[in-house]
């Protein structure tokens, strides 16, 4: 497995001409007999089909001030080999089960906790599984994957390479940052017994670029504003790029409201949402007085997916106090408790306060270093239309569409079928098969 090649000295390699020190005989990574190996970062990817000619955000032109993910790579992740899949404002992964749609929100999310500054065991629990199925292993017995993403904002479009050895030890192999054609920062594995990459990063003054050892653990992108001290424009180049693609990345939410976990009453804790959305109750009792604003667009977001009249979406406590739980107020004096819901009722709610809420609210790894004016919220929803009726679910994607447009909250969002989507305005949807 040969890992990827420092920059050169001039730093001018472009994404698409840099690549390993030597020439490699072997099939080409695309094909499925093809041993996938994380030798290079570099790999052919081929956009999916996308229903909209600008599939990517639409402030791509002029460069938006919130830092977006707009492209999301897997060059050989899973059942995914050379694919590059636009995200907008609001995206919709269609496909057939087992296309790719679950695997590919998996490789969104361990994209942004890397960003954060996670440990590359907590960002891929169970390497083997991104491993794609057919890849074999090089002479050392290593075997792994590649992944990465595009993100726009004032610095221009910024795209991120990682390759991850999953096999036989679980380390980052090679990484590359680049923007307008220039290589910010490339890693490469030198010496498999070292627990380190060797790193050089653009600096543009007395010596071109610096070099130096990162952890094999971690993402170096994340690491760089700790690294860099900025005193030249190339250093300085480096920094916002790296900046931006961190901050695109954080704030991420992965969203699958579990029913049957919804239902019972829930103790007081901290009052941020959870993933599988079970602590609704607890998140209505503290954000039902802070703003009556969404309250107010979320009992109407409610009372248009949910049977019967609907005045309110209240909060109480129970059991002496010890619980709190979550209730419908019908307005003629009756209040049904949420478990008299049906599964898709309270995964329409879930959805919709995650949509009409922000980062104070949800469980995710905001950057308290950056203001709330320049951040985006990603929302990752596996099964989006799941037990939704036609209803709730046309309800939903206008109530996204339009929270999506304000700016500040994204949604890639995983369905069998988008049809249903046709009509709405902002919405890009991103076919996906099984081959």
């Amino acid at each position: 497995m040969t890992p990827p090649s420092p920059p050169r000295p001039d730093m001018s390699t472009s994404p698409s001409s840099a690549g390993p020190a030597a020439p490699d005989s072997r099939a080409a990574p695309d094909s499925p007999s093809s041993p996938v190996t994380p030798d290079s970062v570099d790999s052919p990817v081929t956009p999916v089909t996308s229903d909209l000619s600008a599939a990517r955000s639409a402030g791509v032109v002029g460069h938006p001030d919130r830092p977006r993910v707009t492209e999301l790579l897997l060059s050989a992740f899973a059942g995914h080999r050379g694919v590059a899949l636009p995200l907008g404002a609001l995206t919709l992964l269609a496909g057939p089960s087992g296309s790719g749609k679950t695997s590919a929100l998996r490789a969104y999310e361990a994209l942004a906790r890397l960003g954060g500054g996670a440990e590359l065991g907590e960002a891929f629990p169970e390497p083997g599984a991104c491993v794609p199925e057919r890849a074999r292993a090089d002479a050392q017995r290593r075997r792994g994957f590649r992944i990465g993403c595009t993100a726009d904002g004032p610095e221009g479009p910024v795209r991120l390479e990682v390759a991850v050895q999953a096999e036989p030890g679980l380390r980052i192999v090679g990484e590359r940052l680049t923007a307008g054609g220039v290589v910010l920062l490339e890693t490469a594995l030198r010496d498999p017994g070292r627990r380190t990459v060797q790193a050089a990063w653009h600096t543009a003054g007395a010596a071109p670029v610096t070099r130096a050892p990162l952890p094999d653990d971690r993402l170096g992108t994340a690491l760089l504003p700790l690294r860099v001290a900025g005193k030249t424009p190339g250093q300085r180049r480096v920094l916002a790029a790296a900046e931006q693609m961190v901050v695109a990345l954080r704030s991420v939410f992965p969203c699958d409201p579990r029913p049957e976990r919804m239902r019972d009453p829930v103790r007081v804790g901290t009052g941020r949402l959870l993933g599988g959305c079970d602590n609704l109750a607890d998140v209505l009792w503290r954000t039902r007085a802070e703003c009556g604003r969404r309250y107010a667009l979320l009992v109407d977001a409610v009372r248009a997916g949910c049977a019967g009249p609907v005045t309110g979406l209240l909060a109480e406590p129970y059991d002496a106090g010890r619980l709190v739980r979550a209730l419908l107020d019908r307005g003629d004096g009756t209040r049904t408790e949420l478990r008299r819901l049906g599964d898709g009722e309270l995964r329409y709610a879930a959805l919709a306060l995650v949509l009409l809420t922000g980062p104070g609210v949800l469980e995710v790894d905001a950057p308290g270093e950056v203001p709330a004016a320049l951040q985006t919220l990603t929302v990752l929803a596996d099964g989006l239309d799941r037990a939704l009726d036609p209803v709730q679910r046309g309800e939903l994607l206008r109530l996204a569409a339009r929270m999506c447009e304000r700016g500040h909250i994204r949604l890639v969002g995983a369905v069998s079928d988008a049809s249903w989507a046709a009509g709405v305005s902002g919405v890009t949807v991103v076919h996906l098969d099984r081959d």
